[in-house]
């Protein structure tokens, strides 16, 4: 089976890590291209080139004031994403479960047996 095009879905669309940092960065507020180019460092071809993709999948959204092009993240769009990536909460819950449980063990066995230095020399333990 061929692989869909970037263009074609959103899952394939953050398939791609700037795209990604673009929306991190659209997330905080509604930004002019200028200052996306700007504040990740990128070629301003490229970064109008990902904001065409993000925007044909409906990621973005952009509006005109005056000659100005200003993006905004599109979150009714991106939540199919969030649900998605949710369904793997669970497992990394439970990983974090397991590390709490494993730190409480050792808290437990007390931080003699750890032999962490004192951070107060003068003080006597």
């Amino acid at each position: 089976m061929a692989r869909a095009s970037t263009t074609s879905d959103a899952f394939n669309a953050v398939a791609e890590p700037r795209r990604r940092e673009i929306l991190s960065y659209l997330a905080g507020a509604e930004r002019p291209v200028g200052e996306i180019v700007a504040a990740l460092g990128l070629e301003q071809p490229s970064v109008s080139k990902h904001l065409r993709v993000l925007r044909d999948v409906g990621l973005v959204r952009m509006r005109c004031q005056g000659r100005q092009k200003l993006y905004r993240t599109n979150a009714d769009a991106i939540r199919p994403l969030h649900e998605w990536a949710g369904t793997f909460e669970r497992y990394w819950q439970h990983q974090l479960n397991r590390v709490k449980e494993r730190a409480e063990a050792i808290a437990r066995q007390g931080s003699t047996k750890l032999n962490f230095p004192n951070p107060n020399p003068k003080e006597k333990r």
